[in-house]
């Protein structure tokens, strides 16, 4: 009896590792028609349905680049360094590349904007030892911080893979990490991209040198379904596919 569940487990196991490495053609048809290259990584919140785009690079790990912004605001909210998302950021006045960095900031508007300056606040509030303590709780992507406090989430050796996003955003959907549940509310308040009345899009882009990241999760149909994409960025016209194809894999696959 040990033995045959056993070999049933092995089995389970087989098929299970076959689903993974197989790339769904739906999917791969959407990268090739925009000739971008990248993965995508698309997965039920029970983890019953997967669909996946280059699972080689779906498990090779990439700089996070914005979308460390998802962890950054919880840890931010946790250590105090801000207090909700409505509450006033100062511009300090210097002028930078985007206009709408330019001025006062909220959590809302810095997350929504990407804007750098404002999470770069944030890291020298809460300092190295902090960050090192938080990413080794919530086992994100590995661990590396360099010595640019405030930008080893744009550059470095930090990174994750697609697949590790995913399992971190179904702790973040599931509020199983170490953080205040009025937290997760206000992360997921400000993740909000887009709400019809057939679904409710929440995510973060991201995107450092090549790489450009699109991640979150969809409520749709009375199910959720956590995404991840990376792709490759030869050029700011690139930019715009990392929604995109995001958006064109969910409705190919009947999701919305």
């Amino acid at each position: 009896m040990v033995k045959k569940v056993y070999r049933l487990l092995l089995i389970i196991s087989f098929l299970g590792a076959s689903l993974v490495s197989a790339s769904d053609k739906d999917i791969t048809n959407i990268f090739e028609k925009h000739q971008v290259e990248g993965t995508l990584v698309i997965t039920s919140l029970d983890t019953n349905i997967s669909h996946i785009h280059n699972s080689d690079r779906a498990k090779k790990q990439f700089i996070p680049a914005s979308t460390f912004k998802i962890p950054n605001t919880l840890i931010a909210l946790e250590e105090g360094v801000i207090k909700d998302e409505d509450e006033i950021i100062k511009w300090d006045g210097k002028n930078r590349e985007y206009l709408a960095w330019n001025q006062d900031q909220t959590l809302a508007t810095a997350f929504s904007h990407s804007c750098i300056w404002c999470y770069q606040h944030f890291a020298k509030a809460i300092g190295k030892e902090r960050y090192r303590y938080y990413l080794h709780r919530l086992n994100y992507g590995n661990q590396k911080i360099d010595d640019a406090l405030t930008s080893f989430w744009l550059e470095g050796s930090f990174a994750i893979s697609a697949q590790e996003q995913i399992g971190f955003l179904r702790k973040v959907y599931l509020e199983t990490l170490p953080f205040k549940r009025e937290y997760f509310k206000i992360l997921k308040k400000i993740m909000l991209v887009e709400q019809i009345a057939t679904y409710r899009l929440y995510a973060k882009t991201g995107w450092s040198g090549k790489v450009g990241w699109y991640v979150g999760y969809l409520e749709s149909k009375g199910q959720v379904w956590l995404f991840a994409s990376n792709i490759q960025v030869n050029n700011t016209v690139d930019l715009k596919f990392r929604k995109q194809l995001v958006l064109e894999a969910f409705k190919v696959k009947k999701i919305i």
